[in-house]
């Protein structure tokens, strides 16, 4: 009798989990590339760009990191934000496992607030545009555009209350749970406004392409996710009709 066995490495489990924070490490080292030369583009040839970004001083590179952290987390919410509507509308089903595309959902939006986390948290010690506390946690308290920099606030806090229900799913119920997931939807379009009307980065070409290309991807999930469901409860009405039928009738 041959028995099989199969060997896995020790380092099997982590996979998915390195490779997720490479793909995220690329993506913000793109940003952050592409902001800074972004930024330089009166800066002429393409090597007096690349040498100003090797140039960088302690304060520059603290007020790019934070745009690049910034642009990051909206990037990963709306990523997120996208897989909880393709989760219900199983486009995706035939490609991709239920219970994948769940655990991905709740990764992305962790991985979103991670940046978006680390976004605030350098405004703190940047010295470019310095932020104190009470103007980070409390919205419209700051003089930098104090209507959208407080609604990224109320965004961010809109965002992380609906993550945080991931964790008390069975405590409050399915359905209090995915009337709670709709918020993520106006915390993305807070996102939205506040990087638009907030972000210094809002005229370079990226984030033009970034906020118009991730928004209308929206729209059309938003309304594929709407019309499924209007379709879904009209199937389930005609069931229920016919199921009635066959009792009435003798």
């Amino acid at each position: 009798m041959n028995q099989h066995r199969t060997f896995s490495s020790p380092l099997a489990p982590l996979a998915k989990p390195l490779a997720s924070m490479a793909t995220v490490s690329i993506v913000f080292a793109g940003m952050l590339i592409a902001i800074v030369l972004g930024s330089s583009i009166g800066g002429g040839a393409l090597t007096q760009k690349i040498s100003s970004l090797l140039n960088l001083n302690s304060v520059q590179i603290w007020w790019y990191v934070t745009r690049a952290a910034g642009l990051t987390g909206y990037f990963l919410i709306w990523l997120s934000m996208v897989w909880g509507f393709a989760i219900p509308s199983k486009i995706f089903q035939p490609i991709l496992e239920g219970i994948f595309s769940y655990d991905f959902h709740e990764h992305l939006s962790l991985l979103g607030l991670g940046f978006v986390f680390l976004h605030v948290f350098v405004l703190l010690f940047d010295k470019y545009l310095p932020f104190n506390i009470i103007q980070i946690l409390v919205p419209f308290t700051d003089a930098y555009r104090p209507l959208w920099v407080g609604i990224g606030i109320i965004s961010f806090y809109l965002l992380l209350l609906v993550t945080f229900t991931f964790y008390l799913r069975q405590q409050i119920g399915s359905k209090a749970f995915r009337s709670i997931h709709l918020l993520s939807l106006l915390g993305y379009l807070g996102a939205t406004m506040h990087g638009l009307f907030a972000g210094t980065d809002s005229a370079l070409p990226i984030a033009k392409f970034l906020y118009a290309g991730t928004f209308l991807v929206v729209v059309f999930f938003a309304a594929y996710w709407l019309i499924m469901r209007a379709f879904g409860k009209e199937a389930h009405a005609t069931l229920k009709t016919l199921d009635k039928k066959p009792s009435q009738t003798r």
